[in-house]
């Protein structure tokens, strides 16, 4: 008895291309995101990369500081205007939903790369700590604060929220469970665990320096921005159910706010 293949029909042929094509930018982006976050804890804490928050020949202090700014912002529009409901609406008209949190997670990164890239260094030391054992403390802290990024990440789906799930789910031909509300670990404590994680990040530094401050200080300002722009979408999205959370948990540190 023999046996022969049935060929694949143009249709089946054209939707496993389009898949792999999916599966393979939602990889890029991730990696470019990894790749881009891990620059940015040595950015930040000033170690192994070749350009930190510090580095480079100072200029004017005031370009440096109106350059500096208008990075931050541009990442501040793009990283929460891409975040929109509205927003996404209109991207995923051009782009394939499945893609769409690909797509910003890599504008984000490219953002990033550019801040990095562009940061002009004020080097007026605010504080600088000379114990050598106080300040490896310091920067122990500051490795903590992004451990506590990375672990939150997780708790709420990591893979999904950087895009890769997405495509994996749709490579193999599977949907992608709908988005429902959930307090794991830390969650229980803090509604923002990864945000606080940032700011312990930011500010954990054995020498502050006037740019390592702004950066720090804008950095921070845009984080309540960012949680309350996110916390209206939640409203929106759970209804009661976020509420009643936002009643009971704290923002950033238990029992104080």
């Amino acid at each position: 008895m023999s046996m022969t293949m049935q060929p694949q029909s143009s249709g089946e042929a054209a939707g496993l291309l389009k898949r792999t094509l999916s599966l393979a930018y939602g990889a890029i982006a991730y990696a470019i995101f990894l790749g881009t976050f891990l620059y940015a804890i040595g950015f930040v804490s000033r170690f192994i990369v070749p350009k930190n928050v510090n580095s480079g020949e100072p200029g004017p202090t005031f370009t440096a500081i109106a350059i500096n700014l208008a990075l931050l912002g541009l990442f501040a529009v793009q990283h929460s205007g891409m975040a929109r409901k509205g927003f996404k609406h209109v991207l995923t008209r051009f782009v394939s939903p499945v893609i769409e949190r690909s797509t910003y997670v890599l504008c984000s990164s490219f953002v990033l790369i550019a801040l990095f890239y562009h940061w002009k260094p004020i080097p007026a030391v605010i504080w600088h700590v000379d114990n050598l054992a106080l300040a490896f403390a310091i920067q122990l802290v500051a490795m903590v604060g992004w451990l506590l990024v990375l672990y939150s990440t997780f708790l709420i789906s990591h893979f999904e929220l950087f895009g890769l799930k997405q495509v994996v789910m749709n490579f193999v031909g599977k949907a992608i469970p709908e988005m429902s509300f959930r307090t794991p670990a830390l969650y229980r404590f803090v509604r923002h665990p990864l945000y606080l994680g940032f700011i312990i990040a930011f500010w954990a530094t054995p020498t502050m320096t006037a740019g390592n401050l702004l950066f720090a200080s804008m950095a921070t300002a845009y984080i309540f921005i960012g949680i309350a722009l996110e916390e209206r979408d939640l409203v929106a999205t759970f209804g009661e159910q976020y509420r009643q959370y936002k009643a009971r948990v704290a923002m950033l540190l238990p029992g104080v706010f």
